[in-house]
């Protein structure tokens, strides 16, 4: 079947239907824009056509490109994308102009863009171009351009337009932020024109084709003395809006994400000329950010590889696996976060803890929730009742009985978790599956409690769970395959990203992000300025500063692990530096934020309000300080090099999880497309060589393992090695 089919009634209302074959979703191909380009010229020349509907033929408008097409223009280099962009302008103003005599901007036809639900990317750039957006009220449907999350901007003509239509200050969260909004919002937004009922779309549609007016074909900006919104750069008050801009993307990017600034600047010169240069400049710009490696990286591993991962790219061979009944044991935050994600995603859910009071109180977490989305309007009463319908508290071990899968989710102490184990599996059936939910604790040492290990698995949820989109799955030496796809169902069901990792200390995140927060710390104690450590670190695009980091998850349980660490590894142990800081800190009550007391001053709310000047004190700077590259490797290659060992020890069985995982995991600088990327970006012989500089000034923690020193001499790249066969963008 082809992706759009053309169909004219007997009032002379040509409707182009998008339903792209096999997918559940409509994605823009080449093919489809050739096809679509060749129905337009068809409508708009046929004398017995008045005007055209763009629909789609599924649930959903559009999720946007197949960025094979992407990879296909960067095959032809930077004139190739350019051409391939200008193509795709060249189509979208040919629907904008609509057979209008040019001169006089009369004599078109009309066409509208009818959405009936989700519309991303080129889903509502296509309909930019139209002459009118109705969509349905779909309150489940999103609209928006979400590009620039994925390392691009939108680059056929949806940044021109929109700045255009709604001025630069008010499309800003549109294009900087990617932010999506349901069709009401979208409407008051000014992103689209109607929002009606579902079953009203197609008719509305056809009453406005057939009342529309010449005026209604002329786009702002191509109407005789247009102004754009908010003004121009060199208008008094577009200037302010462009400086506060400018602020505001480095404000938040820190410069070093490329599609940001090539976004801002062609919102820049397009405003300064007309319409159709601009759209050149968009192209121009668009073309800059594919050249750059920042921008494949960051589609391959937050687009392509996670699709991959999301979709049971890793999933075993087995019956179906999803989860119809699930047990949760423990009603601490974590225990009623799972409970609540799980049982918003359709699940039911039995709820258990040591006391009615405790388990009810894990119960209440979720309805909290739900009224905090209730006053954002993001929920409804309803859905409130529906999603606290599915959760049962209880104490009673016996509600377990029926569950497929039971996850508990206890103080992280293997004892504690034994005696969980052998109550739950006395209640539960021969098929259920048990999962533990560690952060550290090595899962196949917790399966020697289990009477059937090879059901047994380890499932990390990060904190906050209905927040943070990673799930780590950890594969113990003697769990099953059921069990690995059990876990793989269940986090797709509930709409999280999976990486299933094999057994070790600390599996993937935690053995990554420790290493970054201990050389942080270790830094603190050699004199480095302290805010010279958590600026080199956002300003290599983490999130957050190693200082910081520690702070929100709590000295305490640094200490903690240290100690657990150290117990359990002996003279291998090496990060005693980082511990006399952090024990100090603990033995002072500086606990962190929760304690409103840590290596950040807080107020009485919890807000920081610096770096805590009793550091300085303790720890005195020394001169000269490192050069912020010198910050900047340290705290990189600490994570990178721990990523490399667990692919080099088979932690990590697949690299897409590596890069995928960093990213959602712990916030690795996105801009790089994650770790293996990155290194891929610099190449391996110059990490080799940063590696041997880092060992002879720093100590053999930063030796490079031997796989790097493989890829370095035969002058390989980790997704040249390892990477699926897959192509990448």
């Amino acid at each position: 079947m082809p992706d759009f089919t053309l169909a004219t009634d007997a009032d002379g209302i040509a409707t182009l239907t998008w339903d792209v074959a096999g997918k559940s979703m409509n994605v823009m191909s080449a093919e489809g824009f050739a096809l679509l380009d060749a129905l337009i010229g068809r409508a708009l020349s046929d004398p017995a056509v008045k005007g055209i509907i763009l629909t789609s033929g599924k649930k959903d408008f559009s999720g946007g490109m197949d960025l094979n097409i992407i990879a296909g223009m960067k095959d032809g280099g930077a004139q190739g994308i350019f051409d391939g962009v200008m193509r795709i302008h060249g189509i979208l103003r040919r629907i904008e102009r609509a057979g209008m005599d040019p001169r006089t901007l009369t004599g078109g036809k009309p066409i509208v863009a009818a959405l009936p639900g989700t519309a991303l990317g080129i889903g509502l750039e296509l309909p930019l171009a139209c002459h009118r957006i109705i969509a349905a009220d779909n309150p489940k449907a999103r609209i928006g351009l979400p590009e620039i999350t994925v390392g691009i901007f939108p680059g056929a003509g949806g940044t021109t337009r929109l700045v255009r239509k709604l001025g630069a200050l008010a499309a800003a969260p549109f294009l900087l932020e990617g932010r999506l909004s349901d069709p009401r919002a979208a409407k008051a937004a000014g992103l689209i024109d109607e929002v009606v009922a579902p079953e009203a779309l197609l008719s509305r549609a056809r009453d406005w084709v057939l009342t529309a007016t010449d005026a209604d074909l002329v786009k702002p900006w191509d109407a005789k003395g247009y102004r754009m919104p908010g003004g121009t750069p060199y208008h008094p008050s577009g200037a302010m809006t462009f400086v506060g801009a400018n602020a505001m993307v480095l404000g938040k990017t820190m410069g070093v994400y490329p599609a940001a600034r090539a976004l801002l600047s062609a919102v820049y010169e397009g405003a300064l000329v007309p319409f159709d240069t601009a759209l050149r400049i968009e192209a121009r710009w668009f073309t800059n950010v594919l050249l750059n490696p920042s921008s494949g990286a960051m589609i391959r591993s937050l687009f392509i590889n996670r699709q991959a991962l999301e979709k049971g790219a890793l999933r075993p061979a087995q019956p179906d696996q999803a989860v119809r009944r699930l047990g949760v044991i423990g009603a601490g935050m974590m225990g009623a976060g799972i409970a609540h994600v799980a049982a918003s995603a359709g699940i039911t859910v039995v709820l258990i803890d040591t006391t009615q009071t405790a388990a009810e109180r894990g119960r209440a977490h979720s309805e909290d929730l739900l009224d905090t989305g209730i006053r954002r309007g993001k929920v409804t009463p309803d859905r409130k009742a529906e999603v606290l319908g599915r959760i049962t508290a209880t104490t009673d071990h016996a509600a377990l009985s029926d569950c497929d899968l039971v996850i508990e989710a206890v103080f992280e102490d293997p004892k504690v978790k034994a005696e969980v184990t052998a109550r739950v599996e006395a209640a539960v059936g021969p098929d259920c599956i048990l999962a533990t939910n560690t952060s550290n604790l090595p899962v196949s040492g917790l399966a020697q409690a289990s009477q059937r290990p090879d059901r047994f698995i380890g499932i990390h949820f990060f904190s906050p769970v209905d927040r943070m989109m990673l799930v780590e799955i950890i594969r113990g030496k003697a769990t099953g395959d059921r069990a690995v796809a059990k876990a793989l169902a269940f986090v797709r069901q509930i709409g999280k990203t999976p990486i299933l990792v094999n057994d070790a200390r600390f599996f993937y995140a935690n053995r990554c992000i420790i290493p970054y927060i201990n050389e942080g710390i270790r830094m603190v104690a050699e004199g480095v300025r302290p805010a010279l450590i958590e600026n080199a670190a956002r300003l290599a695009g983490m999130p957050l500063g190693p200082l910081q980091l520690v702070d929100e998850t709590s000295i305490d349980l640094g200490v903690k692990i240290a100690r657990a660490t150290k117990a359990a590894m002996g003279d291998a142990y090496a990060d005693g530096a980082a511990d006399e800081v952090l024990f100090a800190m603990a033995d002072q009550g500086r606990l962190g934020k929760k304690a409103t007391a840590g290596f950040y001053a807080y107020d009485a709310a919890g807000k920081r309000e610096g770096l805590w000047p009793g550091l300085a004190t303790r720890y005195p700077v020394t001169d000269p300080q490192p050069d912020l590259t010198e910050v900047q490797h340290r705290l990189l290659f600490a994570q990178v090099l721990e990523a490399v060992r667990a692919l080099q020890d088979g932690v990590l069985a697949d690299i897409r999880e590596g890069d995928v995982g960093a990213i959602l995991g712990w916030g690795f600088a996105h801009w790089s497309g994650g770790p293996f990327s990155w290194l891929d970006i610099i190449g391996a012989a110059r990490a080799v060589e940063i590696c041997d500089a880092l060992t002879a000034r720093h100590g053999p923690r930063f030796a490079a393992p031997a796989l790097l020193r493989d890829l370095a001499a035969k002058g390989d790249t980790f997704y040249g090695r390892f990477a699926p066969a897959v192509r990448a963008a």
